[in-house]
């Protein structure tokens, strides 16, 4: 027995799920939000510049200098790395996909091309020839071809009663051997 959903029973757990969907949303967000502030919390200790002579003032400036070089220095070798790491995932991927042989093939039309035309695209520039392919063709008169096979009209049965039998097949095996010159 199969359970049909009516369309409204879908659009109802359609709307639940993406209410529920965009509560867990919102919840990540909130939970990453928190994340930060404690990591931050962690890492950073409050500054107290109150009460510190110029001295003091220039030497915590210098150290935080060099934190903030420090700092820049692992991004920038970070940012490296991930270029590295996504241009050598989309030249596997492209790999992949070479191996699989899933690339689309564009639909191809025939075209006429003639001859000339052909040796142009080519050829390009050099191609000054022109070439008729017709021009090297033997040339057949139609008076020699009719000389050549007479027309014997004849009765059929006649033909097939003479070959029929091991004397017929006799008579084939010497036409065939006759115009070779044996």
């Amino acid at each position: 027995r199969k359970c049909k959903i009516t369309a409204s029973r879908k659009l109802l757990l359609k709307s639940l799920m993406l209410a529920k969907a965009k509560e867990e949303w919102e919840q990540e967000i909130v939970d990453k939000q928190s994340e930060k502030e404690r990591y931050l919390a962690e890492r950073i200790t409050p500054l107290h510049t109150s009460g510190l002579s110029l001295s003091q003032l220039q030497d915590l400036c210098r150290e935080l200098h060099e934190k903030v070089e420090i700092v820049d220095e692992e991004r920038y070798d970070i940012e490296a790395k991930c270029n590295h790491n996504t241009r050598e995932i989309k030249d596997l991927k492209i790999k992949v996909l070479d191996l699989r042989g899933k690339f689309k093939r564009p639909p191809l039309r025939r075209v006429r091309v003639s001859a000339d035309a052909m040796l142009r695209a080519l050829l390009g520039s050099k191609h000054k020839v022109s070439m008729d392919l017709r021009a090297n063709l033997k040339s057949v008169k139609k008076e020699d071809t009719e000389k050549e096979r007479p027309v014997e009209v004849g009765d059929w049965r006649k033909n097939v009663e003479a070959m029929s039998g091991m004397e017929g097949r006799k008579k084939m095996f010497d036409a065939a051997k006759s115009p070779t010159g044996q």
